[in-house]
């Protein structure tokens, strides 16, 4: 029975020694001044119009938790209480789409008793064109 016992703390040991190198290393990061951002040329009458039009178009964005891929049988058999296995590890980021276009990664948070997302990194613009061709 002390086995059982010292597996559990030694269990407990090794999480709160990782859950101390992760704050160590947290406060071990440097800070980074970042210049300020400048605009090179002021936005003509013509371009704050285009932009003004698309400004107000309305898009989804959703937040994708994982998929999986089943057989019709196998769908038709899920019921209350039925559990559907993703492709995702728990813990893992979510995707963040907007009109099914994989735009950032995020992560769950709960903000007034609703659910919310953190974007984790978002993808550069230059990464979304090539995925578009």
């Amino acid at each position: 029975m002390s086995t059982d016992n010292d597996d559990d703390l030694g269990m407990w040991d090794e999480a709160l020694d990782e859950q101390a190198e992760a704050k160590a290393a947290t406060e071990q990061a440097e800070k980074v001044e970042l210049e300020e951002l400048k605009e090179e040329a002021p936005i003509t009458a013509d371009e704050k119009r285009k932009l003004e039009t698309i400004l107000d178009i309305p898009v989804t964005i959703s937040m994708e938790v994982g998929r999986s891929h089943i057989s019709i049988r196998n769908l038709l058999q899920l019921n209350q209480g039925s559990v559907v296995e993703l492709d995702r590890v728990a813990g893992e980021s979510l995707d963040v789409l907007v009109n099914g276009t994989l735009i950032a990664h995020g992560e769950v948070v709960v903000v007034n008793d609703k659910f919310g997302i953190r974007l984790t990194d978002v993808i550069s613009q230059t990464e979304r064109i090539k995925k578009l061709k």
